[in-house]
């Protein structure tokens, strides 16, 4: 499975990778990569992370199959993650709390998974997070209608399931 994960996104959500942020932007960014190479359990697993800007030290590469873009002016990362779901499909998993993304990703047939419940699958002592159907549209006061079985979560919400026990899985 290819992930495609907002790189700032991840590291503005999580506390300790928000503390190397303030160090240097190099000192998170090389935190997230870590935390990814310490969670990398399939072989099968490709992980794209994206920033904004270019690559201003050299830096190590990351280990295995994990890889670093840079969005490229007057590109930003947002752009970059809409156009490598696009290209991907239904193959990739985008990782963003950005509404545009997930939207524009949902369009492309990506399942989308929150930053926040990504970095909750990456830590091994966390519960599985149990996603819960929508009962209501948003903005408005009666439940919307519904067909098949009631207790049946949404496509939509199944495909972000799938994607967070694959992350789990020891």
């Amino acid at each position: 499975m290819r992930w495609l994960i907002d790189g700032y996104n991840v590291i503005r959500r999580d506390p300790d990778l928000r503390a190397h942020e303030t160090e240097s932007l190099e000192a998170g960014r090389t935190a997230l990569l870590r935390l990814l190479a310490r969670a990398h359990r399939d072989a099968r697993d490709e992980f794209t992370v994206v920033f904004d800007g270019a690559r201003v030290q050299g830096g190590a590469p990351s280990a295995g199959r994990i890889r670093v873009v840079f969005s490229r002016p007057p590109f930003t990362a947002d752009d970059e993650l809409m156009r490598l779901g696009r290209q991907h499909g239904a193959g990739a998993v985008i990782v963003t709390s950005d509404r545009k993304v997930q939207d524009a990703a949902r369009r492309a047939g990506c399942p989308v998974v929150t930053a926040e419940e990504f970095l909750s699958g990456l830590s091994a002592d966390s519960e599985p997070h149990r996603i819960q159907p929508a009962t209501k549209d948003e903005g408005n006061d009666r439940p919307r209608e519904k067909r098949g079985n009631p207790r049946r979560l949404s496509k939509r919400a199944r495909a972000t399931a799938r994607a967070l026990r694959r992350l789990r899985r020891p």
